[in-house]
């Protein structure tokens, strides 16, 4: 029974639950064709044939499915065939044509193909009869990502995030893959002869789908407290789509040691660096897990928390891979998802990496022409990272404001405050009471409240008068400490 199975889970154990899960088994048939498909074993030095439907709201399928090439290839496949069908809307029992399902037959048997992988998400009715007729594994566009996912994850946090994308992915699949399960027999115990042991193994993954949500809030609450107590510093947070380059931007403007390689989803785990900015001083980088078109829903609720620091970054860098002819796209997909996450709003800054692989110039300028605010930047050569560091310190400077603060001299608390959270110009005195002018972050000034505090915001002309006052008066302005600044 699978009970027995999850009573002490762990994540190697998960692994192998799933697996067991994902079997099919029809008892019934006579000839060898499918008797039981490890359908989360992996598909590590499989053979695959490749499968895209185009159907009429989608712009286009990339040139022979290349991302999906792609990504079966970080997942240890051996493409050996591709078959693309436009479709008014798919077959209700197999997504492609009867024609086309007889050409896939054929295909797998030509080259002995492992398993067939489809571009489009399929119903466990539609995996079911492919499986039955091409008598290999059929896998769709969700169920490859999760198993990337699920080879790449490292740390804690990331297993947890991927066990769980997978349990709720199969969950739906449960009443398909189990119909090889008899019904019980009554017995002391159980609450009545018509239970089916299907049904008590969907509570068991329901009851482990609900543990690992615990767990991972308690992840996300424990790294929110964690993120937010880092005030004192700016974050600056590497988004974008897989493969466009962050974590080797990363390693070019702070010096670490990231791992990177060429291929989609190198890395899933958040890290952060200190980055000495210039002209501005000492932020926090992060490099977060990269995005892809069609993110299987459940992976991105269960990697909110890796995305923490995204979410409360500063800036956003969203990083896009200049080189890729379906960039335009790729930057499209991106900003969905962040949508999707809720941190869209955030400022951000577009940076068009990997300048020195666009063969053709024009392009690039056409690019450019069309993202006049992004910035061009190779990480692998260094061109255009003085360019983007200047970007940053401007993007990082206009989320400052101009106000002056009025307060109780005997406010204590927030005079300690502002000297450590914003640049203090001038100090005025009247009797019991002060007023501060200072430039604030508008997130730190956020905090500035009480009763016996005012905030006036200065509009530009009243910060311009007061720049060109102390330029003529020769008035430095007050420094943090309280002394004047030199």
């Amino acid at each position: 029974m699978i009970q027995d199975r999850l009573e002490s889970l762990s994540y190697g154990a998960a692994q192998q639950e799933l697996r067991n899960c994902f079997r099919f088994v029809s008892p019934w048939r006579t000839q060898p064709i499918v008797y039981q498909i490890e359908r989360a074993e992996g598909v590590a030095s499989e053979l695959a044939v490749l499968v895209g439907v185009l159907l009429p709201d989608h712009q286009s399928l990339e040139p022979a499915l290349e991302e999906l090439e792609g990504l079966a290839e970080t997942a240890g496949c051996e493409v050996v065939g591709k078959i693309v069908q436009k479709r008014d809307k798919p077959a209700v029992g197999t997504y492609l044509g009867s024609g086309k399902v007889d050409e896939l037959k054929r295909l797998v048997d030509a080259t002995d193909a492992d398993v067939v992988i489809f571009d489009n998400n399929l119903t466990p009715g539609q995996t079911r009869n492919l499986e039955q007729t091409t008598g290999v594994k059929v896998l769709d566009r969700s169920e490859l990502i999760l198993d990337i996912f699920a080879t790449r994850a490292q740390t804690h946090q990331a297993r947890l995030a991927v066990e769980l994308a997978q349990y709720e992915y199969a969950m739906p699949r449960l009443k398909r893959m189990w119909t090889h399960l008899s019904r019980q027999k009554h017995s002391v115990g159980l609450r009545g002869p018509g239970e089916t042991q299907l049904e008590e193994d969907r509570r068991l993954v329901e009851r482990r789908i609900r543990d690992l949500k615990r767990e991972l809030e308690t992840i996300a609450q424990r790294k929110e407290r964690e993120v937010a107590a880092r005030g004192e510093l700016y974050t600056v947070s590497l988004v974008g789509y897989t493969n466009a380059g962050k974590s080797t931007l990363m390693n070019a403007m702070t010096g670490a040691d990231v791992f990177t390689q060429d291929a989609l989803f190198a890395t899933l785990d958040t890290r952060t660096r200190r980055w000495q900015l210039p002209g501005w001083g000492p932020v926090l980088l992060s490099d977060t897990v990269g995005f892809i078109k069609n993110l299987p829903h459940n992976l991105i609720e269960s990697f909110k928390a890796t995305l923490e620091e995204a979410r409360q970054a500063s800036l956003l860098l969203h990083v896009a891979d200049g080189s890729n002819p379906a960039v335009t796209d790729q930057i499209s997909a991106a900003y969905a998802v962040l949508e999707e996450i809720g941190i869209q709003r955030k400022d951000t800054l577009l940076v068009v990496n990997k300048i020195d692989a666009v063969a053709d110039r024009g392009t690039l300028n056409e690019l450019m022409r069309r993202y006049p605010s992004a910035v061009a930047v190779s990480a692998r050569t260094g061109e255009g990272l003085a360019e983007l560091a200047g970007a940053v310190s401007e993007a990082l400077s206009r989320e400052f404001v101009d106000v002056d603060i009025e307060m109780s001299v005997a406010n204590g608390r927030l005079m300690a405050y502002l000297a450590a959270n914003a640049e203090i110009l001038s100090r005025q005195f009247h009797e019991e009471r002060m007023t501060i002018h200072c430039r604030i972050p508008q997130h730190r000034l956020d905090r500035v409240h009480g009763d016996d505090v005012t905030v006036h915001r200065r509009g530009p002309a009243e910060v311009r008068e007061e720049d060109k006052w102390r330029r003529k008066e020769g008035v430095p302005a007050i420094g943090t400490d309280g002394e004047h600044a030199a």
